[in-house]
């Protein structure tokens, strides 16, 4: 008769089973998420969520107690310093099994992770449906955009030197267009010089050059 036998045997007799959930307690602790078959992870998992409660007393019985399983000082305070810590507003569920799509090759025996659930150590909030997100974007004031202050001076350094900018560009371009009125005014009137001999020689009928 099968009785004070609960949980899985795993073809391991009690000493064997004993010292390999107490190697994989210590792999938990130590890395906080392994990989390892789904019965071995189920069976771990009850193992682990033992360990934490005794870390959150934090008296030297419940140190004294983890040590009898993880057999290591520094596991020890690891355990009551960094994760039972995280765990301060839950009651229960401390570690989380999660099933692997694939098997594993050769024997295709299915696997699974056992980590510590860290994420979800906070009460989740409430997720808004849709038509509730969409009432209260409709029934809300549009709210006004929120400027930085560091985000406008940015700006205004930006502006101002784009006004520099061009304010240079129109004096280079009126200096520019002065000396060019300038020079026009400095030249000699060759031009006019040059269209008058050209009228004379057309009236006489005589070359100007020989005329000289």
């Amino acid at each position: 008769m099968r009785h004070r036998k609960s949980g899985r045997s795993l073809s391991r007799n009690w000493e064997h089973r004993k010292a390999m959930f107490r190697n994989m307690a210590k792999s938990l602790v130590t890395h906080e998420k392994i990989k390892t078959t789904l019965p071995k992870a189920k069976e771990l998992s009850r193992v682990a969520d033992r360990l934490v409660p005794l870390a959150l007393r934090g008296d030297l019985s419940a140190k004294r107690e983890a040590y009898k399983v993880l057999g290591d000082h520094k596991l020890v305070k690891r355990l009551f310093d960094d994760i039972a810590p995280r765990f301060d507003k839950r009651s229960g569920g401390y570690t989380r099994v999660v099933k692997y799509a694939r098997p594993r090759v050769g024997d295709s025996a299915s696997l699974a992770l056992i980590e510590f659930t860290y994420e979800t150590a906070t009460e989740p909030q409430a997720k808004k449906t849709r038509t509730e997100e969409s009432t209260a974007a409709k029934t809300s004031p549009a709210a006004a955009p929120v400027i930085d202050a560091g985000t406008a001076e940015k700006d205004k350094e930006s502006f101002t030197e784009s006004e520099r900018e061009k304010s240079s560009e129109n004096e280079a371009q009126a200096r520019e267009s002065e000396e060019a009125e300038t020079a026009a005014e400095e030249k000699p009137d060759t031009v006019q010089v040059d269209k008058a001999k050209e009228s004379e020689s057309d009236e006489t009928g005589e070359d100007p050059e020989r005329a000289r």
